[in-house]
């Protein structure tokens, strides 16, 4: 998720921002965030969510939750949203990782 932090004068301000999302996310939906980019940028910050389920529906619709609700905290303008599911039974190292750990 990529956002504009219009009133950051500087990395501090911003931090606080950053770490404002990524604590209130990690608490309400249980999953794992982190700032992924733009580090040094003063106005424009990226963070990397992940979550885990079952269904394709499922983490997609948790991903939608989590999106509407950055958006209401009001802290950030989200710009920009990417969603990738990746499907562990359809990658190929699996197997030779369940091998390596006697599964």
């Amino acid at each position: 998720m990529t956002m504009h932090v219009s009133h950051s004068g500087g990395l501090k301000p911003k931090r606080k921002v950053a770490r404002s999302i990524l604590d209130r996310v990690r608490a309400k939906f249980n999953a794992a965030a982190a700032e992924v980019d733009a580090n040094d940028l003063w106005q424009r910050l990226e963070i990397g969510f992940s979550v885990c389920g079952n269904k394709v529906a499922q983490v997609e619709e948790q991903m939608r939750n989590i999106t509407r609700f950055v958006e209401s905290l009001g802290l950030a303008e989200i710009v920009d949203v990417r969603l990738e599911v990746m499907n562990l039974k359809n990658m190929s190292w699996i197997g030779e990782y369940k091998r390596e750990l006697d599964l």
